[in-house]
């Protein structure tokens, strides 16, 4: 018989009912294990909320950019520079050169002519004088002109144009005259005198040279060794017959006058 003093003896089937926890104490057991180990509720939601606001954030500053940037505004962009300055870039310049070449229609069309009233209206004419108004044109040849240069020992071009023979209405003598184009600056003029004489340019059958012993055409009289050259040995010597006969005329006209 037991002893009733001992109590109760439990056999092992109670022992482990009563030492094993219940349904509902597991799942406490495991929910604290879990809430030890991971984030709690609170610091789950405090995440979430700060992604959003971040989110939200990007949005609005991406928004505000586009923004600025429809009205000119926003932050300057860069300019994309060519990653190889050295021949790509020279070849790319070529490429374009070359295309617009065999395509000039790409090019820009010019510019209509656009024409403007004046403002105030000249009631008279301005006379420019020429100092030619006296004389009458005998010879005209287009032609060129050169200068020898004694310090250099050469040739200087002094200007294209018009060489005429002027011969004064009044007192019937003939000077050299000839001007530049477009700026019609006088580049020769002095009397075509008897002492002057025609020579052949070395190694040309087209041009003349010879020395002129008071030509005013920079101002002051000064002597100059002058070289004049045609298109073609023709106009060279209707040149030459009209210098000739301007000189023998001069020859009488100049006796006369001593």
């Amino acid at each position: 018989m037991a002893d009733a003093g001992s109590g109760p003896q439990l056999n092992k089937v109670e022992t482990e009912l009563a030492t094993k926890p219940l349904h509902g104490d597991e799942n406490k057991e495991e929910s604290k294990e879990a809430a030890s180990t991971g984030p709690t509720l609170t610091e789950q939601a405090t995440n979430a909320a700060s992604s959003a606001a971040t989110t939200v954030t990007t949005a609005a500053s991406g928004v505000a950019e586009n923004v600025f940037s429809m009205f000119g505004g926003g932050p300057k962009k860069e300019k994309v520079e060519d990653e190889d300055r050295g021949e790509n870039s020279g070849s790319a310049k070529a490429q374009k050169e070359k295309d617009a070449e065999e395509n000039p229609e790409d090019e820009a069309p010019e510019s209509e002519d656009v024409h403007f009233e004046p403002v105030i209206r000249l009631t008279e004419k301005v006379e420019v004088k020429t100092n030619e108004e006296l004389e009458e044109q005998t010879f005209k040849m287009r032609a060129k002109l050169f200068k020898f240069i004694r310090e250099a020992n050469e040739w200087k071009e002094r200007g294209t144009g018009d060489v005429r023979l002027l011969k004064h209405k009044e007192n019937g003598k003939t000077r050299l005259v000839m001007r530049r184009d477009k700026t019609l600056k006088v580049c020769a003029n002095h009397y075509v005198v008897p002492e002057m004489k025609l020579s052949p340019n070395v190694g040309s059958d087209r041009s003349w040279v010879w020395n002129a012993a008071a030509d005013v055409s920079e101002g002051e009289p000064e002597a100059q060794t002058l070289a004049i050259r045609f298109a073609n040995p023709e106009n060279a010597n209707l040149f030459k017959e009209a210098f000739i006969k301007a000189q023998q005329e001069n020859e009488a006209l100049f006796a006369k006058s001593t």
